[in-house]
């Protein structure tokens, strides 16, 4: 084999959902130097690429082709014999309809080896979130996938539709909408009942996903009224009858919800994990990003003298993290902490001290300032000193009550908030095209660079139709000040106190 050569990898991305993606799938396109791409592909999925990795986008609809399937072949053909790992994404398995096979055959004759990665393919996904099994033994034991795009009164048809029709419990016809009606009427030519069951299930998996039931009679009248049009999968049979006691997807609280996520990259994986879990898709704009300070003098005094100091107050996680990695670069450990009273303000700053071997003294069970001083006035007094380490942008009302308690504060900068990367412009397409349901804030700095970064003179205008969330009273008052209307402000100060209130928006607080 000449070494020069690349790789393929023909990765199966699944039927929409990120999350259906296999774990040697996301390997491979972890590992890629040129990642190749789908429409159906989900594109959430290219963000698990290397940064200086190659994005090719070759998507496909009814209506345009970006490349044509020849060039296509010549493009893994080139990259490959260029020497690039290339991960060949594509929707569902790329070898159920997906034009794998011929690919791969394009590969061979040029002599360029390959590998495939099976995906989670449509034709059972789909019918899965909308509560359909295709087999179910009380039903039938035999499924059929076909193609819907072929013409099914052309003369010369692949599809032995004598045969098909009656032959197989379930049928699965992927990409078929534009030829519904015929499709209907020759299964109905060929012996099977005009009452038979028909789901169509559109964007399948993803927020978006709509389902439609009604026979084979009347299920084109049904798709024509509701403008019911690709991507879209047909299921024909009894077991669609199923999806009224299974339908488990569609009914999930936050189920067709697109919440866009503003915390830091670094925050955001736990916050977008929750918003999955109750059925909504997450996207990650972050609007903060955490950087060092830009004088490490004041941490690295007061981590020297860190024995002098009678209490230390964390106010974030991230305040955590910034000290204990300068710590540990001074060469420095927890035992430099002394006696020390540690205080977290919420119970993740908390639970992130703990996890370095430590045991926090308080916890205030209100996560703002103006609440925090009266537990700490048993603890604070006159003389005493506090080691502050936070924030840069942080607010003074904490250090200056400490400080009007008559303790000696020291508030250094553990971190620097800096503006984030999300990509404005794509976001201010999707927000004028009414693709967002919900944006959410966890700090004032998230508000004020959400606003900067988007730079928009009609950004009320964006967001008319869209829900806004804020962790608190403080984030939204920032909010108001700054023009947004607030819908949403939680009363416990937490990711979890957010969606809850967010639920509760909804009207899922006692579902």
């Amino acid at each position: 084999m000449n070494k020069n050569k690349g790789i393929v990898y023909f990765v199966g991305a699944g039927p929409g959902d990120p999350g259906l993606i296999t774990v040697k799938g996301l390997d491979c396109i972890k590992e890629a130097t040129v990642v190749i791409y789908d429409r159906l592909a989900c594109a959430r999925l290219t963000a698990f690429a290397q940064p200086e990795a190659e994005l090719i986008y070759v998507g496909k609809s009814p209506e345009h082709h970006t490349l044509r399937q020849d060039e296509i072949n010549l493009l893994l053909v080139r990259k490959a014999a260029q020497g690039a790992i290339v991960a060949r994404l594509k929707g569902g398995d790329p070898f159920v309809f997906g034009r794998g096979g011929e690919e791969a055959e394009a590969l061979c004759q040029a002599g360029i080896p390959f590998e495939v990665v099976p995906g989670i393919t449509s034709a059972t996904a789909a019918p899965a979130y909308a509560g359909i099994p295709v087999t179910h033994r009380n039903y039938t034991s035999a499924v059929a996938i076909i193609t819907g795009n072929e013409d099914p009164l052309k003369k010369d048809s692949a599809v032995a539709w004598d045969k098909i029709s009656t032959g197989a419990g379930t049928l699965v016809f992927l990409m078929g909408m534009s030829n519904l009606t015929k499709i209907c009427d020759r299964l109905i030519t060929n012996g099977r009942h005009p009452q038979t069951p028909v789901a169509l299930v559109r964007w399948g998996t993803r927020p978006e996903q709509r389902t439609l039931v009604g026979t084979l009679e009347d299920i084109s009248l049904k798709a024509d009224r509701a403008a019911f049009k690709n991507p879209a999968v047909i299921i024909v049979g009894e077991v669609v009858l199923l999806r009224e006691k299974l339908n488990w997807f569609e009914k999930k609280p936050l189920f067709g919800k697109r919440v866009l996520v503003t915390r830091s990259r670094e925050q955001a994986s736990t916050f977008s994990a929750a918003i999955e879990a109750l059925g909504g898709e997450p996207l990650e704009f972050p609007t903060i990003s955490v950087a060092a300070p830009e004088n490490y003098a004041p941490l690295d005094d007061a981590i020297k003298n860190l024995r002098n100091f009678s209490v230390i107050i964390f106010t974030s996680v991230n305040g955590v993290k910034s000290f204990f990695k300068r710590l540990r670069q001074q060469g420095k450990d927890i035992r430099e902490m002394g006696p020390a009273r540690i205080c977290a303000i919420g119970p993740k700053t908390k639970e992130a001290l703990e996890n370095h071997g430590l045991l926090v003294d308080y916890v205030p069970e209100e996560y703002r300032a103006e609440k925090i001083i009266a537990g700490l006035r048993d603890k604070v007094g006159p003389g005493t000193k506090v080691l502050l380490p936070r924030a840069d942008i942080a607010r003074k009302v904490l250090p200056d009550a400490l400080a009007a308690m008559g303790a000696d504060v020291s508030e250094i900068t553990a971190y620097r908030t800096a503006m984030g990367g999300g990509n404005a412009p794509v976001l201010k397409e999707m927000l004028r095209r009414k693709k967002i349901d919900l944006v959410t804030f966890t700090s004032s700095s998230t508000v004020r660079n959400f606003i900067k970064m988007l730079d928009a003179t009609n950004l009320n205008d964006l967001l008319t139709s869209v829900t806004v969330a804020c962790i608190g009273p403080i984030t939204a008052g920032t909010a108001r000040e700054l023009g947004l209307k607030v819908d949403v402000a939680a009363d416990n100060y937490t990711i979890e106190g957010l969606l809850e209130a967010i639920l509760k928006y909804y009207g899922w607080e006692n579902k």
